[in-house]
């Protein structure tokens, strides 16, 4: 039985960004652009409508930028779509932000289309996030450090600490379980505790705040 089409809603104010990244996505078997926005408002309304599985969003548009338009959705919505940020500079504060808020990661403008589509299939069909290597270069730069650890490091335990690594390098649940030889239901009971110790919404929020402690460079 072939699987149903991922929907993707496309939000850039440049309108030639929006029909390339539609050619380059409607050429594909398994993909369909539901619906497209020209500012982070319109694509909260369209994203509300459409109920898409997947929204590349632009970060600076009018109105409501990306980032704003990126937290209403994920925050309003119940089933929410996976985000990702496509931006023109990887060391942009503004991918920083969106990532902080919960987009599921963020791919450069200047991408290869077969990149794109690849991204595209990989966060609607699995719980992966699109964290290049230059995310921790990232952190570095735009992470706001207190002082000292917050307290949730150290009410980690071993396996919950070894579990928010794997997330940061990316992989899915049942990746993480075939490295630590226990079931997905392990594995997502371990993800819900990581969750609620760090005090975040989502696996991309939880990765942030171990760039932000420090914890990822700890060992």
């Amino acid at each position: 039985m072939t699987p149903p089409a991922i929907r993707v809603v496309l939000a850039d104010d440049e309108r030639m960004v929006r029909t390339a990244l539609r050619a380059i996505l409607s050429a594909e078997p398994g993909l369909e652009v539901v619906g497209e926005a020209a500012t982070g408002a319109e694509a909260v309304s369209v994203v509300r409508a459409v109920r898409p599985d997947v929204v590349l969003m632009d970060v600076r548009m009018p109105e409501t930028d990306g980032i704003r338009a990126t937290e209403q959705i994920l925050a309003t919505l119940d089933d929410p779509p996976r985000i990702v940020v496509v931006t023109t500079f990887e060391n942009d504060a503004y991918v920083y932000e969106a990532l902080r808020v919960g987009a599921a990661g963020f791919l450069l403008k200047r991408a290869e289309a077969d990149a794109l589509v690849q991204a595209v299939r990989l966060v609607a069909r699995t719980d992966s996030l699109l964290f290049p290597s230059a995310v921790r270069a990232l952190a570095a730069e735009h992470a706001r450090r207190s002082a000292a650890p917050p307290a949730w490091v150290g009410r980690l335990t071993c396996r919950e600490s070894e579990v928010l690594r794997h997330l940061a390098a990316g992989l899915t649940n049942a990746e993480i379980a075939r490295l630590m030889a226990v079931g997905p239901a392990t594995v997502k009971t371990h993800v819900a505790a990581v969750l609620a110790k760090t005090g975040t919404r989502d696996r991309t929020q939880a990765v942030i705040a171990a760039y932000e402690a420090g914890f990822l460079n700890a060992r």
